[in-house]
């Protein structure tokens, strides 16, 4: 049939027939929220390319984690952000059973037992050159010996009770080295949130400003090991890989720009996949919103909908606190 037997705007006629005919939902139950830590007591470190977004000691992570569980949020990730004092070639404090990371995840643990606790596993944090990885006399990063030192940063997580970790560095052969281990020492239920298809993108400006790795990184990069924005067949490769390896979960980064990658890993593969919206998504957002330009509240909802539209299950966000309370109102 056609027009006039089909009017396809009858259905947008009033709320209830819209609502009814709606193909996608967000929930707070989507929503993940990462978060800064810093060592210290009783402080806030405004991000000043972030606004709104602060670092916070772990007291204070405290207070957050317990309004995230009062908003239903059911996830907390966490990036810590050690002095330099910390950080090494080497990147020995990465896996420091009782580093910033590992002290913030035990008094989450302690705390807050029903919320989820995930952990990023990766080197830039800890090592003075910024890279996610121990590199050679060329500042190559070395994928095998990164890869050990990720095995004993991931374990040290699951040891002080994260039950997910993260692997964000774009390591090959990361994940199956990871979850051995995790099986050997009995942390049968860690799950791992592989960081499949990671771009180098210049979108991640931001947070490195927020861990304080920027100023270490310089005007290197990171293409040769996170993926070329370019390609999408590779990111289903890289996914499959890490499936193959012991992935729970898959994690696209950055989000908005590569929907097209999240949709074809849901479609093609039809995995738990999740989407971060990246530092530099939420700036220029926040940007628009405090010159007037946008409107926050539908700018904000609207660009959460369209990762569940993609098929992400769930969203790794700047602004699930936000989000979260409209949903709760």
């Amino acid at each position: 049939m056609t027009f006039p037997f089909v009017r396809m705007r009858r259905m947008r006629k009033d709320d209830f027939s819209r609502r009814l005919m709606r193909e996608h939902r967000l929930s707070a139950d989507d929503l993940i929220y990462p978060m800064f830590v810093i060592e210290g007591q009783n402080t806030r470190e405004a991000v000043p390319s972030m606004p709104g977004i602060e670092r916070v000691t772990i007291d204070l992570l405290l207070k957050e984690a317990a309004e995230l569980v009062e908003l239903g949020i059911p996830m907390v990730a966490l990036f810590p952000v050690v002095g330099e004092a910390k950080k090494s070639l080497l990147a020995e404090e990465a896996y420091n059973p009782d580093g910033l990371a590992q002290r913030a995840i035990r008094a989450l643990r302690q705390h807050f037992p029903e919320l989820g606790v995930m952990t990023d596993v990766a080197l830039d944090p800890f090592t003075t050159h910024g890279q996610d990885g121990i590199i050679d006399e060329d500042g190559y990063v070395l994928n095998d010996i990164t890869t050990e030192v990720l095995v004993k940063q991931a374990l040290s997580h699951a040891e002080a009770g994260a039950q997910v970790v993260a692997p964000s560095d774009m390591m090959d052969g990361r994940i199956g080295a990871i979850r051995e281990m995790l099986e050997l020492e009995g942390h049968i239920n860690t799950r791992i949130m592989a960081y499949s298809a990671k771009y180098a993108s210049a979108y991640y400006g931001p947070f490195r400003d927020a861990v304080g790795s920027s100023g270490n990184l310089g005007k290197g990069n990171k293409s040769t090991y996170q993926m070329d924005p370019a390609n999408s067949d590779e990111a289903i490769r890289e996914v499959m890989l890490d499936l193959d390896e012991g992935a729970d979960m898959v994690m696209v980064k950055p989000g908005m720009p590569y929907l097209d990658v999240v949709r074809r890993v849901k479609s093609e593969l039809g995995v738990p996949t999740y989407a971060y919206q990246v530092s530099g998504e939420y700036a220029m957002q926040m940007a628009a919103f405090q010159n007037g330009w946008l409107d926050k509240n539908q700018v904000m909802m609207e660009s959460l909908l369209a990762f569940k539209r993609a098929g992400a299950d769930g969203i790794l966000t700047y602004f699930a606190k936000d989000a979260a309370r409209l949903l709760k109102g």
